[in-house]
C-alpha cells in the first residue's frame, strides 16, 4: 500500500512540476517555430518516395488497374475501399493533368497519430489559392492511406 500511494505521489509531483507555467522570450519563440516547422516537414526523401507512390496510383487510376492501385494501397485502406470509391476518385480526379506540390507536412488524426501528407494542385491551376487541392496520406513506408479530392469554394 505505501508503494502504491509514494508511486502515486511521485507521479502527483511530476504532473504538477509539468504544468509549471514558464515565459518565452521573443527571441527564442521564433527559434521555436522554425523548429516545429522542421520537424513538421517531410525530407526530400520522403517527398520524393511519396509522390512517386501518389504518380503511380493515378497511373493506375487512369487505367483503371484495380490491381495496381490495391498494390499501392495500405492494408487499412484495402478493406475500406470499394469499386465505389475507385469510380468516384476517377471522376473527381482528372488524370489527364499534372501536379504541382501544394504543401507537405503531417496529417494528425483523431486517434492522436500522423501521418506523411502531401497536397496538390493541378499545374494548370495558376491562382493564387487553388480551385482544387487533392490530399494524398500515407503510412511512413509509402503506402497510400487515403487520397481526398476537393474544390475551394469561395
Amino acid at each position: 500500500m505505501r508503494k502504491i500511494f509514494l508511486i502515486l505521489a511521485v507521479l502527483s509531483v511530476q504532473f504538477f512540476i509539468s504544468q509549471k507555467k514558464t515565459e518565452v522570450k521573443s527571441e527564442n519563440k521564433k527559434n521555436t517555430i522554425e523548429n516545429k516547422n522542421d520537424a513538421l516537414s517531410l525530407s526530400k526523401k520522403e517527398k520524393d518516395l511519396y509522390h512517386e507512390k501518389f504518380l503511380k496510383f493515378i497511373a493506375a487510376l487512369k487505367a483503371s488497374d484495380r490491381a495496381a492501385m490495391d498494390a499501392l494501397l495500405s492494408d487499412k485502406a484495402k478493406k475500406m475501399v470499394t469499386d465505389v470509391v475507385y469510380k468516384k476518385l476517377s471522376t473527381d480526379i482528372d488524370t489527364n493533368k499534372t501536379f504541382e506540390i501544394v504543401k507537405t507536412g503531417y496529417k494528425p488524426l483523431i486517434d492522436g497519430s500522423s501521418f506523411p501528407m502531401i497536397q496538390y494542385k493541378y499545374s494548370d491551376d495558376k491562382a493564387a489559392e487553388p480551385k482544387e487541392i487533392i490530399t494524398a496520406v500515407f503510412e511512413p513506408d509509402g503506402k497510400i492511406l487515403g487520397i481526398k479530392p476537393y474544390e475551394i469554394r469561395k
